[in-house]
């Protein structure tokens, strides 16, 4: 690495190891542990969820919590069917491009657009783990809400609203792409895995104000680029997320990722489809790009873990166990090694 962008590292909390980022607040995470008398004193948030939506889940299983058609058509594909077997499966649904991720998904890895069969094949082929087919959203705007409520009352809160936007660039005419991915800030530390992506058109020569999408998943740590939209949350748009909560006896603190033609029209309800649900391990996104300190975003991330305890104590009375110390301990243990396999796969599979 060198001087320059080691000193920015430094010096822009944002970009460190959430490891790093986490130790100020670990304190107050004993704290509840120790409240609740349980190590996983988050699993009832979300009660019918694994593990409360921490870790582990499988979108199939969140997808069932949520209304019919407030998600993409989506069809559950085993990694142990033949490829002729998928391909009879997935032609009675869709149509190409489609959306391919694992069913257990983290930080938009192995997230990938398919355009054709030849596509598919590589990706059922690659992909040792099961994964699902999506139709692809074609709404422009891609939001992240973060919305709790307590299981007492029937309204609850929304604290973060974003708008998430592409890791791109803009062609000026002369310059190839690994040029421009080069002079690009926002690639200062992931160069290496854009260049091992694209590597197919790294000499291509953009038009100039033409756009390249370098990557399609819209995660923070995939790229994603996440704009505060604080100033449109209004009781219109907290009717809209109380009742998605309402639907079921299980969503009460997460985020939910979608995608929308418009706030406005999210606001009516109408014309957006939720592309993914994060439960209680998600992170609230709005402690970045808005100039916070760390110690001002350590102070929000506390502040949602005690609404994080309060809610599973809550439901912990109305019956829903924490789970023991053993079952804990063997989903985090083998989500570790299943992430570290995905993590692997995706870095070296192209984009397409």
């Amino acid at each position: 690495m060198s001087a320059k962008n080691l000193i920015y590292k430094i010096t822009h909390w944002e970009t460190w190891d959430w490891r790093i980022k986490y130790i100020p607040i670990v304190p107050f995470w004993i704290w509840h542990c120790l409240r609740s008398r349980s190590f996983w004193f988050f699993t009832p948030s979300n009660p019918r969820l694994l593990f409360g939506g921490f870790e582990g889940e499988t979108k199939t299983a969140i997808y069932k919590n949520l209304p019919p058609g407030s998600y993409p058509t989506t069809i559950f594909i085993s990694s142990e069917l033949s490829y002729q077997e998928v391909d009879n499966l997935v032609n009675k649904h869709f149509s190409f491009p489609f959306v391919v991720k694992p069913d257990i998904g983290r930080m938009g890895l192995m997230f990938r657009i398919i355009s054709n069969s030849a596509e598919l094949h590589l990706y059922h082929k690659a992909m040792s783990h099961n994964y699902i087919v999506q139709e692809l959203v074609e709404y422009t705007l891609e939001v992240s809400v973060f919305y709790y409520r307590f299981p007492n009352s029937k309204s609850g809160t929304i604290t973060g609203f974003i708008r998430k936007e592409f890791l791109e660039v803009c062609g000026d005419g002369d310059s190839t792409l690994l040029e421009l991915m080069i002079a690009y800030p926002r690639l200062r530390f992931r160069l290496d895995e854009m260049k091992a992506k694209h590597v197919q058109n790294l000499d291509l020569v953009l038009k100039k104000g033409e756009n390249f999408v370098l990557s399609y998943a819209l995660n923070l740590s995939r790229g994603g680029k996440l704009v505060n939209i604080e100033h449109e949350k209004d009781e219109r748009l907290l009717k809209v997320f109380d009742d998605l909560s309402n639907y079921s006896d299980t969503i009460y603190f997460g985020r939910f990722d979608l995608k929308c033609t418009s706030v406005a029209d999210l606001k009516q309800g109408k014309n957006f489809s939720i592309l993914e649900y994060n439960g209680c391990g998600a992170e609230p996104h709005h402690v970045y790009g808005n100039g916070y300190t760390l110690f001002q975003a350590c102070k929000i991330l506390a502040q949602h873990w005690n609404v994080l305890y309060e809610i599973s104590r809550c439901n912990n009375e109305r019956g829903f166990n924490y789970l023991d110390f053993k079952s804990g301990w063997r989903i985090m243990k083998n989500c570790r090694k299943y992430f570290s396999e995905l993590k692997k796969t995706d870095t070296s599979f192209p984009v397409f």
